[in-house]
């Protein structure tokens, strides 16, 4: 009898030790991991928030220089206090929609669907044709706005959109468009409060494919700021987007009419960088320092940003606010020399002399162009009248066939891709002349997708990593911080995409986990 109940003892004692064994371990393994990580840079605050900026254009050789010659700035003082990943690349191509779309979801056009803000669908039909055809260009940008012409934009005008012939002809909206989700669903979804300001009524692809991933967005149209091709313009219209930022700091909705919470993830991008670049009379000179004009975006960017910091340092934030400044894409030539206008007639004639209808679309925008064919049989026949004009059309690279679908999805399979890509030589642009543009972007070129990025924390401390990363890395690494599963993010699972080097995972904790503990 006594040698039973010492058994059944030994038993109730051997199966609590089971169950107190991993909280015993966690407690020993955190302070364990506090004193290995003394020195390391890793977070002991909780990230509770994140402020993600885009500086868009803005190279890392920009970040680099400016924090050399602005010791005192506030991305210097980010970066005393963060970690710079000075070999990062943004999406391929190098254009704002694929560009923020990796930053969002961690995925590329094989996940999103979207390899560029203006491209062609096979499967969908044009805008007002009640689906009578099948086949469209698709233009998202100020063109689909109520009023393209006013800040406001009245918003999305439906008859202006492509529609889908397979669900009921309905029209397609920017969000529907999107094939993966998005950190905001994913911080929505896990009981977050999600914001972000950006430049066309268009960028409510942030929705997700849910439609409902953004609960503050505020997008005001930038088209009648870029016609007037100002400096100082952009700048104010950059100001109208800081100020919803404060706002939403403050505990207000971005127009700071209503309370609201402060948001978990949010954010904005600058336009000043950018257009300074791209307009004749700025840009960078030869040597690649800033023209007075592009100085004063850098500093105008620089000085909002402070602006946001010292807003969360005032509501006792800044500690548990993760800040990421990086760049959807970069601009090229910075070299004013390098520059070169693409003759627009010459590729597209040359698929045309081949055969008139052939050609479906010729998407020449930035430092790119892509071709979708009616027939994918005679790609190659196509591949062989551009190479004839080579040289006349300043084309560096073709991407077709099997050297196209080494980056993307086979064009024979997926109604979104082109079936030819081209590269042109570097510093050539596609633009019209009455433009007076001297840089775009969209290609593939170091200095399209070649970006700054810096990821600063307080507790942070200051760090470069020259490994190559990618601005996709961004969004797993900012769930993680936040103790939420990347793979939520459908893109991340299928691209197996990994967060960010150099940030140490917080370490979770056993609170809200249930345990099975049976002295049986």
């Amino acid at each position: 009898m006594f040698r039973h109940l010492i058994v059944r003892v030994n038993k109730i004692l051997g199966a609590l030790l089971l169950c107190l064994l991993p909280l015993l371990m966690n407690s020993w393994l955190s302070e364990a991991i506090a004193q290995v990580e003394k020195g390391h840079s890793s977070a002991s605050t909780p990230v509770k928030r994140v402020l993600l900026l885009s500086i868009d254009g803005m190279h890392a050789i920009d970040l680099a220089d400016y924090v050399r010659d602005h010791p005192e700035s506030t991305l210097a003082q980010l970066t005393k206090r963060g970690i710079t990943y000075s070999n990062a690349q943004t999406s391929l191509p190098s254009n704002s929609w694929p560009g923020l779309l990796a930053i969002v979801t961690g995925g590329s056009p094989l996940s999103t669907g979207v390899i560029f803000e203006n491209n062609y669908d096979r499967s969908l039909s044009p805008p007002g044709s009640n689906c009578a055809t099948v086949g469209t260009a698709i233009v998202y940008d100020s063109s689909i706005d109520k009023d393209p012409d006013s800040l406001d934009a009245g918003g999305i005008d439906p008859a202006k959109l492509p529609r889908d012939p397979a669900k009921g002809c309905r029209p397609v909206y920017p969000h529907d468009y999107i094939r993966v989700n998005n950190i905001f669903e994913v911080v929505k979804s896990a009981g977050g409060y999600t914001a972000w300001a950006d430049k066309h009524p268009a960028y409510d692809f942030l929705n997700g494919p849910s439609g409902t991933g953004v609960d503050d967005l505020f997008v005001p149209e930038i088209r009648p700021v870029t016609k007037a091709r100002s400096v100082p313009k952009t700048e104010a219209y950059d100001d109208s987007k800081t100020q919803a930022v404060l706002n939403e700091i403050a505990g207000k909705d971005h127009s700071g009419t209503h309370d609201a919470p402060v948001p978990t993830v949010f954010g904005m991008n600058f336009q000043a960088v950018s257009m300074a670049q791209k307009m004749t009379g700025h840009g960078y000179r030869e040597d690649g320092t800033p023209s007075s004009g592009l100085k004063d975006a850098f500093d105008h960017t620089d000085q909002a940003i402070g602006k946001m910091i010292a807003a969360l340092r005032q509501r006792g934030l800044l500690d548990s606010t993760m800040v990421i400044v990086t760049a959807k894409h970069g601009d090229v030539p910075i070299a004013p020399s390098k520059l070169r206008l693409a003759n627009l007639d010459l590729i597209p004639n040359a698929i045309k002399v081949i055969d008139p209808s052939l050609l479906l679309n010729a998407e020449q925008d930035g430092s790119i162009a892509m071709l979708w064919l009616k027939d994918h049989a005679r790609t190659s026949e196509a591949v062989r009248a551009l190479r004839a004009k080579q040289e006349e059309a300043r084309i560096q690279q073709i991407f077709w066939g099997e050297s196209l679908k080494l980056l993307f999805a086979d064009p024979e399979q997926d109604p979104r891709m082109p079936d030819i890509i081209i590269q042109p030589v570097f510093g050539t642009i596609y633009a019209e002349a009455k433009d007076n543009f001297i840089e775009e972007h969209g290609g593939f070129t170091e200095e399209d997708t070649h970006v700054a990025l810096l990821v600063s924390l307080p507790s942070l401390k200051a760090q470069q990593i020259k490994a190559p990363v990618r601005t996709a890395q961004i969004a797993p690494t900012i769930l993680e911080q936040m103790q939420i599963d990347p793979q939520r993010l459908e893109a991340v699972a299928k691209e197996f995409t990994r967060s960010l080097p150099g940030l140490q995972p917080p370490l979770r904790t056993n609170e809200g986990q249930a345990f099975q503990c049976s002295a049986r």
